[in-house]
């Protein structure tokens, strides 16, 4: 009988955007109000309606919200019962980096999650019934801890990893398995809590050392039980059931928005698993829906191999999706909810695992034979054997390779079955007991004596490294020190620790990168109590000292930790790097709030990234800017102002700009280079492949215009060169452009003048010209202008010229609309279209005479003169606009406002005088009438006369010269905020 995949979803954090009730979800969208809403088994909401027992718990305040014993009684209860009866058992935990997955898995203190709870009512369940054990009669449980990043399969339970990870390999019965994986034998659940603090504490390790992020990693912790009975004839019986419980990586990455088109998407295996899960969940969605000639392609990435028989096999499979209610999240946690909606059509066909032992045994003999014959035959006959990539031709050797690794399988199976369990465990037991003996050692140790801890961005990670730091002691910290560090920025001998009469400094070694509270210290500095240390860019620590925390409890102050996140908001804060936010820093709003929250996030890989490519000479300079929205040739409404990383080549000067995402998949390729580099390994990569490197002739905006349509609405024409403005506001040349009202037979109209709403409905034709640009930078190769058009999706480009500096597009582009909407005639009158210039940048492979850190050392110290400057110059527009030169700008202000006042009232006055005249049918108005109401001598004497198109003209000059100066300006200014851009001003 076929089992559709449970799917519960749990919502944590805040700013809600979730309503939950029974098994549905609502979520509502932030900027257009409207709800979706989805059904699962179950839906719990874990953000608030709780309060604190004394020991910690979170215990419900109301019949909302879901605790832990909730949640396990609804779904960990049923993996357990499950496994009882001998079935593979699944438990997912999907969901954005930070919305309670491992919360939900591990939990946190008293707050114990699905995965203990589950080991310990195992074990309490066995307690009870060994006492009425049978003979021949056992339970055997044994616990495998890996770890998937980057497509590499880590063994979390050695602390030796195997270079390019563990093999995966296909068994033609069992199916996908890894190699040399270490599965250790277990008695208790403080047996397993050790045995996963180990593995947590190597992943760590791992993580740090190779400047991994541990949000892009996928641990499977697998429990296997066995039970060992007589049948009713009297057969050794045996019942067996695999756990695996899945935490994977964050869902915010499971597509790399940011980097599509990018040439190294695809070269980067750190987004393949959780793509690969997408892929394999929709296609099994659709054979559950009758579509059964989908192909599922497991084969596709490490985990949906191993996780084969949890989605599409024999195993009975609960999915919990953790969502975050915040408005800022809301895209990731609908990508979250529709994932999960996929899942929950999912069938799985579980069966009972049970055999006789001896059937298993002589099974598993018969298959060493068959294989044996075929390795004497030369190998032939092997194809059912493969590690699942479903390659073809493969040669001889590795053929016989594989089934030799299937044979000593076989074989340590065998031997596992018939070697008594009580041997193995009892193994396991010494090697366990003297690990829990030295974690209770630590554990006192760490009540007495000062030491540092380490701080990772996953909660469950932080505080698995110590490092202590004796009374008397003087430890050297670095490479080769006796607290190792390895990575980026990380000396040979990077630091000191001194404790002296129980204070504890740390001293930098040559200039070498160290940080307190987020303050770069270059000289012995005394830490105290809960004072972050980071060391390089990556190794970040806490200090504990026992006698400060004492003094703290006693005196009432608070004694919490910090945060990962505190840490690096104090790191951020010191750089200087949120001063591009400037007043925004201040700002509460949501839009800013994420803002901040990316230079948080960002910044230290960005000095991460700075650091591979000064130990590596890869001559680029990362740098994080803001750009807006209308800075990226976006409308006012159509998105918000992101943080992305402008790239220089420190030769040429050559700048392009990645999104923040295509950053972060770049940087992991970077480190994948320079983990080579370190190891010793050939690092050196093909231009083409290089993740620091993008090719010159990428194209990259240089600037954009806003073209304001308000004169084509009247059937005048225009004209005007228009300054190109970038997304830091500064001028970066001029383009000419031409509106040019036409005639049905697309002649030029120069003596016309008409209302809009006479137009309506009416045929209207014109064109845009794009002659040239002028004054534009020398460092572009060519260039081209693309633009969109009332309702186009697609750009209307120019051709590309390579003519550097003043370029001649010579473009014309016909517009013809039969007839003329009331929607048109508004966007021409109110709208503009954005012209935006883009160049492609020189090709020069001239290395200048400096290494990396040379130029990198010049780059800072222009940066910081510039600083310098900027702000004396804002120390002195301070200083003078202050007394009466602040008086004297208030009074020129009002006069300004007084002027504009009487200004709009004669545009009136002559607006009324053009519609009389209209409606009289008179083509004239006397120049004496609009001398008198611009209050200035009349033109050509008293009676003479102009023609109505010129009086429109000479109405729409005023309107310009003194209405729409100010609007414009104003709307430039909130259009692109410091990217000013000129306006069409009518002629």
């Amino acid at each position: 009988m076929a089992d559709n995949v449970k799917v519960a979803v749990l919502s944590r954090q805040s700013k809600l955007i979730i309503q939950m009730s029974g098994n549905q979800t609502c979520i509502t969208d932030p900027s257009s109000g409207q709800d979706k809403k989805f059904a699962f088994d179950y839906s719990y909401w874990s953000h608030d309606g709780f309060k604190e027992k004394t020991n910690g718990y979170l215990e419900p305040a109301n019949s909302k919200y879901a605790d832990q014993k909730r949640v396990f009684d609804d779904l960990g209860r049923g993996v357990l019962d499950n496994a009882w009866k001998g079935y593979n058992c699944s438990l997912f935990a999907y969901g954005q980096t930070g919305s309670g997955k491992s919360y939900s898995m591990i939990g946190y203190g008293a707050n114990k999650g699905i995965v203990p709870v589950a080991c310990e009512e195992l074990f309490r369940a066995i307690d009870e019934k060994r006492p009425s054990l049978q003979a021949g009669e056992e339970f055997q449980v044994s616990l495998s801890m890996t770890e998937i990043y980057n497509e590499q399969v880590r063994d979390l339970l050695v602390t030796k990893s195997t270079v390019g990870g563990l093999k995966v390999r296909q068994h033609p019965k069992k199916g996908f398995y890894v190699e040399q994986l270490t599965i250790a034998p277990v008695s208790s659940y403080a047996q397993i809590e050790a045995k996963i603090a180990d593995g947590s504490h190597n992943r760590t390790v791992a993580a740090t050392n190779m400047n991994a992020t541990s949000s892009r990693a996928h641990t499977i912790v697998a429990i296997s039980f066995v039970q060992k009975s007589q049948g009713a004839g009297g057969q050794n019986m045996t019942k067996t059931s695999v756990m695996n419980l899945v935490d994977l990586a964050g869902s915010e990455r499971a597509e790399s928005t940011g980097a599509t088109g990018d040439r190294l998407k695809e070269g980067s295996a750190i987004n393949l698993s959780l793509s690969t899960l997408g892929n394999c969940i929709k296609a099994l969605a659709d054979q559950s829906s009758g579509n059964s000639k989908v192909m599922v392609p497991f084969r596709d990435s490490v985990l949906t191999k191993l996780l084969q028989n949890a989605l599409g096999g024999n195993s009975k499979t609960v999915m919990i999706a953790a969502l975050s209610p915040a408005d800022i999240n809301f895209d990731e946690t609908l990508s979250t909810l529709r994932f999960a909606d996929r899942a929950k059509a999912i069938k799985t066909k579980a069966v009972v695992n049970e055999s006789p032992t001896d059937k298993l045994i002589r099974e598993l003999r018969e298959e060493n034979s068959r294989l044996m014959a075929m390795l004497k035959a030369g190998g032939g006959g092997g194809g059912d054997i493969t590690d699942g990539g479903g390659d073809t031709g493969e040669d001889q050797a590795e053929s016989e390779e594989r089934m030799r690794e299937l044979m000593k399988k076989n074989q340590e199976e065998m031997e596992a079955m018939e070697r008594a369990w009580a041997e193995k465990l009892a193994q396991a037991q010494a090697e366990a007991q003297e690990q829990i003996q030295e974690r209770k050692a630590e554990s006192e140790r760490k009540k007495n004596v000062p030491h540092l801890w380490n701080l990772n961005e996953d909660a469950a990670l932080s505080g698995m490294i110590v490092q202590f730091v004796d009374p008397g002691a003087v430890q050297t910290v670095g490479r080769d020190g006796d607290f190792q560090l390895k990575g980026v920025n990380i000396q040979a001998r990077h630091a000191v620790l001194k404790n002296v009469n129980g204070s504890v400094t740390v001293t930098p070694i040559d200039l070498a990168k160290v940080f307190v509270n987020g303050q770069e210290v270059n000289q012995e500095t005394q830490l105290r109590h809960h004072d972050r240390v980071l060391f390089g860019t990556n190794h970040l620590y806490v200090f504990h000292h026992p006698v400060d925390y004492a003094k703290q409890v006693k005196s009432g102050q608070d004694v919490s930790p910090p945060t990962f996140e505190e840490a690096q908001s104090e790191i951020a804060e010191s750089s200087g790097v949120m001063g591009l936010l400037g007043d925004k820093a201040k700002s509460n709003s949501a839009e800013d709030m994420l803002l901040m929250d990316d230079l948080v996030k960002l910044y230290p890989q960005l000095q991460e990234a700075n650091a591979m490519s000064e130990e590596m000479d890869r001559r680029v300079w990362f740098e994080l800017v803001l750009v807006s929205a209308q800075g990226r040739g976006l409308r006012e409404g159509e998105g918000r102002t992101e943080v992305c990383v402008s790239v220089q080549n420190l030769d040429n000067n050559n700048e392009f700009f990645w999104s923040k995402e295509k950053f972060s998949d770049r940087k992991y390729l970077m480190q994948d280079m320079y983990q080579n580099y370190t190891e010793g390994a050939d690092w050196e990569l093909a231009k083409e492949k290089d993740p620091f490197w993008d090719p010159p002739d990428t194209p990259i905006m240089i600037g954009t215009i806003h073209v304001y349509l308000q004169s084509l609405a009247y059937l005048i024409e225009v004209s005007e060169s228009f300054n190109v403005t970038d997304f830091r506001g500064e001028d970066q040349g001029k383009l000419d452009i031409e509106l040019r009202p036409c005639g049905d037979n697309w002649e030029e109209l120069t003596d016309e003048y008409a209302e809009p709403e006479d137009l309506l409905g009416q045929a209207l034709n014109f064109k845009i010209k794009i002659h040239g640009g002028r004054d534009l930078s020398a460092k572009f190769a060519s260039y081209f202008c693309q633009y969109k058009f009332y309702l186009e999706d697609q750009y209307t480009k120019t051709g590309e010229v390579a003519k550097p500096v003043n370029p001649r597009f010579e473009f014309e582009h016909q517009y013809s609309f039969k007839p003329a909407t009331k929607q048109l005639l508004e966007y021409l009158q109110h709208s503009y279209t954005i012209v935006e210039l883009w160049g492609k940048q020189r090709c020069s492979d001239k290395k200048v005479n400096k290494s990396t850190k040379e130029l990198m050392k010049e780059k800072r110290k222009a940066q910081a003169e510039s600083a310098k400057a900027l702000g004396a110059q804002k120390k002195s527009i301070s200083k003078q606009a202050t007394g009466e030169d602040v008086a004297t700008l208030r009074a020129e202000l009002d006069s300004l406002k007084k002027r504009n006042e009487r200004s709009e009232a004669k545009l009136k006055q002559l607006q009324a005088m053009v519609n009389d005249a209209k409606k009289q049918g008179n083509e004239t108005i006397e120049v004496d009438t609009l001398d008198k109401v611009l209050s200035a001598p009349a033109p050509g004497g008293g009676q003479g006369r102009m023609k109505l198109r010129q009086a429109a003209l000479a109405m729409s000059a005023v309107y310009s010269g003194f209405g729409a100066a100010p609007e414009v300006a104003e709307k430039r200014k909130a259009a692109l905020g410091k990217n000013a851009s000129s306006t069409c001003s009518v002629q």
